[in-house]
């Protein structure tokens, strides 16, 4: 296996699942405007990153309308990530981060037409089962995994259609939200109610950096994605969420009643699930590969 690629696959992986570390630092501001200045400091890391490795970003009409898309489930799935962390959740976006492959395989279903493997099934129904115990555990569906995983989902379902590199597609999607996202940073503002710029250099530092958060990690999973079999790009992405679990658990001290361990026993079972089926379909013959999730963004 290649050295370089697994380093820069975990690289990836574990600073994606530390954000619950870093999105309280950013704190007095709200989760808007976290995220308005994350898209508008976003672009300029990636437009840095692409000079200095001389790419430039070629898109059709076709890409941009389908990147527009893809800019929009982004939002709300930063949107929703950062709120959850912020607001004592981190587990709930955990949750969602496991639930995630699930989600890829029934869009397979659903969108490709794809026929699912027995075990697949059997996955799918834990999965489902989960969140009946889990919603009974909270007294209500539990909407922020739920949101976080459809959302995730559905902008690698529409970033499979536009088929850009990572760098160049994330260019295009902070292109698109940068005039709203300035608009709300001009607004917040004129009405004296803005974090940034009035809680002190520190902060103001580690807003801008948010951006730089966001891309270095991409970058990384590029050097990845290059070097690794999907197979193994594929076990790394639970790092992720296997992180912000035990952040959420011994950092942020999160509750955690007999009730939604069983829920998240019930995922974790069927990601194993999953993965077994997964690796014991390459290894067949006549078995077609598992379907593998793409560059992941909180």
């Amino acid at each position: 296996m290649n050295r370089q690629g697994l380093l820069c696959g975990v690289g990836a992986y574990a600073i994606w699942g530390l954000f619950p570390l870093y999105w309280p630092l950013l704190k007095p501001s709200g989760p808007v405007e976290i995220l308005a200045h994350r898209i508008m400091w976003s672009l300029l890391a990636v437009l840095v990153m692409l000079a200095f490795a001389r790419r430039w970003v070629r898109v059709t009409w076709r890409q941009a309308g389908l990147l527009a898309v893809a800019a929009t489930v982004i939002t709300i799935n930063w949107g929703v990530y950062i709120y959850a962390v912020n607001s004592g959740h981190t587990l709930d976006a955990a949750l969602g981060y496991f639930v995630n492959p699930l989600i890829s395989v029934l869009f397979g279903v659903l969108v490709f037409r794809e026929r699912l493997r027995p075990w697949q099934w059997a996955a799918v129904g834990l999965g489902g089962l989960a969140v009946v115990v889990l919603s009974v555990d909270y007294g209500r569906p539990p909407w922020i995994a739920l949101v976080l995983a459809l959302a995730f989902g559905t902008y690698g379902l529409v970033k499979k259609f536009a088929n850009m590199p990572s760098l160049e597609s994330l260019a295009v999607e902070t292109a698109v939200l940068f005039l709203p996202a300035l608009g709300f940073a001009l607004f917040l503002e004129g009405r004296g109610d803005a974090a940034f710029g009035h809680a002190g250099a520190g902060h103001a530092v580690l807003i801008v950096v948010s951006g730089f958060v966001t891309a270095v990690p991409l970058l990384l999973f590029n050097g990845a994605a290059i070097r690794l079999p999907l197979s193994v790009i594929g076990m790394l992405q639970y790092l992720t969420p296997v992180l912000q679990f035990a952040i959420g658990l011994l950092v942020h001290h999160e509750e955690m009643p007999a009730g939604r361990w069983a829920g998240f026993i019930l995922v974790w079972l069927a990601l194993c699930v999953l993965t077994w089926d997964g690796l014991r379909a390459q290894r067949s013959p006549g078995f077609g590969a598992p379907l593998e999730e793409g560059a992941s963004k909180h």
